[in-house]
């Protein structure tokens, strides 16, 4: 299987001024995020405003992202949904658009049991030949992942990994605890990575890399050489901006960063919004601290 990488940036999606997709500035994002230290991308994440995209503008950016990157990092599709058989039409359909991996949700609003999840994720894995990931995230879906049904789950060839955004350290450790070597465990949330990778996990499926890649490269390559203490006053000074990036929902912080540094991604579709001065007062001062990485 191809490694797809250990610094993966859920990618945001651009819009034009009138509201549609920007695959132009999509596809200039994508390769600025490569040239900026991640491995790989999340299409159509949480971060990509997935809830408001069309299927038929989803598969245009897997498949306009994917021709544009090549073999030069992963594409990940987020093809999950709380409709056992839309996910599984879904990443048949991503692909057949030349993808390296899926990312499949947590089904949302149902409030499925563990048995119900399992059976889920099992007849998405059957149907495709793609690696998929497992995509943990309570605060959006309300059910979780078990780590007992993430261990059950990992036992499936195709299932490969979990991006965990629960913020339970002690189940993530009984899911690296007791899985193959093989399964990869990403952290989902900015804050955890560090911690996740001491505990054994692989890497993270990051936010703030849409605009902090290099220093997050950084403090990944210092954790993996041996410099403890130099990851960690690196983890330590991104965690004010890591803050500022969710003071509100995700992505109208950080699509209101890029646009502000000076890389056009667009306004958020509704309902989401623009953030209001007070939010976006502090996501500019925050950022006074920090260097942009990406070409503006």
């Amino acid at each position: 299987m191809k490694d797809l990488g250990r610094l993966i940036t859920a990618m945001v999606t651009p819009f034009a001024a009138d509201g549609s997709v920007d695959y132009e500035q999509a596809k200039r994002l994508a390769l600025a995020l490569l040239d900026s230290g991640s491995d790989g991308l999340v299409i159509v994440g949480t971060t990509g405003e997935s809830p408001t995209l069309l299927r038929d503008e989803e598969l245009r950016l897997f498949r306009e992202i994917k021709t544009a990157v090549g073999e030069r990092g992963s594409v990940i599709a987020g093809t999950g949904s709380n409709s056992t058989a839309e996910a599984i039409n879904a990443t048949r359909a991503a692909e057949e658009t030349g993808v390296d991996a899926c990312l499949l949700v947590v089904p949302y609003y149902n409030k499925p049991t563990q048995d119900n999840l399992y059976r889920h994720f099992k007849a998405i894995a059957e149907s495709t030949g793609l690696p998929c990931i497992l995509y943990n995230v309570p605060s959006r879906t309300v059910a979780s992942l078990s780590a007992d049904t993430i261990i059950r789950l990992s036992k499936i060839d195709n299932i490969i990994g979990v991006k965990e955004a629960s913020g339970n350290l002690v189940e993530i450790a009984r899911i690296i605890e007791n899985t193959a070597e093989d399964f990869i465990v990403w952290s989902g949330n900015d804050a955890d990575t560090l911690p996740i990778m001491t505990l054994g996990g692989y890497g993270v499926v990051s936010v703030a890399s849409n605009i902090v890649g290099g220093t997050l490269r950084k403090m990944i390559d210092s954790f993996l050489a041996g410099d403890i203490a130099g990851a960690a006053a690196i983890h330590r000074r991104l965690l004010p901006l890591v803050h500022a990036l969710f003071v509100i929902a995700n992505p109208m912080p950080v699509k209101y960063a890029m646009n502000i540094s000076g890389f056009n991604v667009g306004q958020p579709r509704p309902p989401l919004y623009e953030p209001d001065e007070k939010t976006a007062a502090l996501i500019r001062e925050t950022l006074k601290g920090y260097k942009i990485d990406l070409p503006v």
